[in-house]
């Protein structure tokens, strides 16, 4: 069977059930950026050398399509997510023990692994706020929000740990200076 259908040449798509809707549709935006999201999980799980967490982001990668599918209308068992949340607090409350407190606002960057996994967090953080948008006018399960938060808290965290075992310093944002 060919990628192409030739059913959404003219600007639309199908729903889960084969609902059919413009792919200008917030809902359908969602979903575009799911899948960039899922390509960046994509691309630091390739960079990771640690097996654990390449294995965790690829659990990722899976609950991304279960996350996408829900909004899509499938009556799909979200109470993976709510287990996958607890697992993402105990990974962050581990890092974080190797790390200096935060007293300051860092800037995203740091070595090129430390800025990918910024870049994911700040389009997990789209996701985020395109999802919670989306639920005020649709049903969407308030366990898809919380994921999508701790994600991004994750994503931080994770680019903080990577920056410091390659000896990368933080940029701390020194604020915007007084005019005179």
């Amino acid at each position: 069977m060919p990628i192409y259908t030739r059913t959404g040449d003219t600007g639309s798509t199908s729903l889960f059930g084969g609902k059919r809707v413009l792919k200008c549709e917030e809902l359908v935006d969602v979903y575009g950026s799911i899948d960039e999201l899922n390509s960046w999980v994509g691309l630091l799980a390739s960079q990771l050398n640690a097996a654990d967490v390449r294995q965790f982001l690829e659990t990722v990668q899976s609950d991304l399509f279960t996350v996408g599918s829900s909004l899509a209308g499938s009556r799909i068992d979200l109470r993976v997510l709510d287990q996958r949340v607890k697992e993402m607090e105990a990974r962050i409350d581990a890092l974080e023990k190797e790390l200096p407190p935060i007293r300051n606002f860092i800037l995203p960057g740091g070595n090129q692994l430390g800025a990918y996994i910024h870049l994911a967090r700040s389009v997990c953080r789209r996701v985020e706020r395109q999802t919670v948008a989306l639920a005020q006018k649709n049903n969407v399960d308030s366990m898809i929000i919380k994921y999508l938060n701790r994600l991004s808290d994750l994503f931080f965290v994770l680019a903080r740990f990577i920056n410091k075992q390659s000896e990368t310093p933080e940029i701390i944002w020194k604020g915007n200076p007084a005019k005179s």
